[in-house]
């Protein structure tokens, strides 16, 4: 895993809010994560996550499930997809990125754009979490090469920094929905980000990112992981948790369950 970074690409995530990582995996590191992701995608079934007592199963019939499929926690079920991204040599790099002390892992999903699959409309990530930061970033690693043809991703750059967690827009058909929330955004330049398989982007998860239809008849895969800065508290929201497991923290507490939520670097300082 490449998991070193220059002052250069720091500065352009930190101006950005996105940096990519050329060959991110060896070849050898990325045909391994393929077979683990078809392995636990398989194991899954319609099942949307692999998390105890979380019953949500794929509507195959809804218009979300035509823009992609979508697999949660994978790291929960295979060993492979876990040592990725729980790399500490990862999460000390995203450290640097970001200019924080630490970092936890948030969720791992893999979203995979099927033959003909629909456009992925314009939308912000972090009002969605369990957790408020301006820090939490994903890592989106491309299985297949991502392509303009295919369906990868777009930014816009620099709407991290004016993205709020009170203002966003659901999945839908209408791919610029966004931009009836955000008005301010219509003017800026989206930014195409094709990578070949093995290469990774980390956007910020208060920029605003879409993807384009795949109009191909062949897949468009990636894995991507999103990480919570260590120390972030529960805001309500239950998001990806069971009931059960929301059920164990009242609004405000830290999110520090090491089975739910792993802490994956933390820089040590002295007093």
């Amino acid at each position: 895993m490449n998991a070193s970074i220059t002052p250069e690409q720091i500065d352009h995530y930190q101006r950005d809010g996105y940096v990519v990582v050329e060959d991110f995996l060896s070849s050898g590191e990325l045909t391994d994560l393929i077979a683990a992701v078809t392995d636990a995608v398989e194991a899954m079934g319609k099942k949307r996550l692999a998390v105890e007592g979380n019953d949500d199963y794929e509507d195959v019939d809804s218009y979300y499930s035509k823009v992609f499929l979508q697999r949660i926690n994978l790291w929960k079920i295979n060993k492979t997809i876990a040592d990725c991204f729980l790399n500490p040599e990862l999460g000390r790099m995203l450290c640097r990125l970001a200019g924080i002390d630490g970092f936890r892992m948030w969720h791992d999903h893999t979203l995979q754009k099927l033959p003909w699959a629909n456009p992925t409309s314009w939308h912000v990530d972090g009002p969605n979490w369990s957790f408020h930061s301006r820090d939490v970033l994903s890592v989106w690693i491309a299985l297949d090469a991502a392509t303009i043809q295919n369906g990868c991703m777009y930014f816009l750059p620099g709407t991290h920094k004016t993205a709020e967690f009170e203002r966003n827009a659901g999945f839908g058909p209408q791919v610029g929905a966004l931009f009836d929330v955000y008005p301010e955004w219509r003017e800026i330049e989206a930014v195409p980000i094709e990578l070949k398989a093995g290469s990774a982007s980390i956007h910020n998860g208060l920029l605003a990112h879409g993807a384009g239809p795949n109009m191909t008849p062949h897949s468009r895969r990636a894995m991507a992981c999103i990480y919570m800065p260590d120390g972030s508290t529960f805001n309500g929201v239950e998001n990806v948790l069971s009931k059960e497991q929301a059920a164990r923290w009242k609004i405000g507490d830290v999110l520090d369950d090491e089975e739910i939520v792993p802490l994956v670097w933390r820089n040590k300082r002295e007093d």
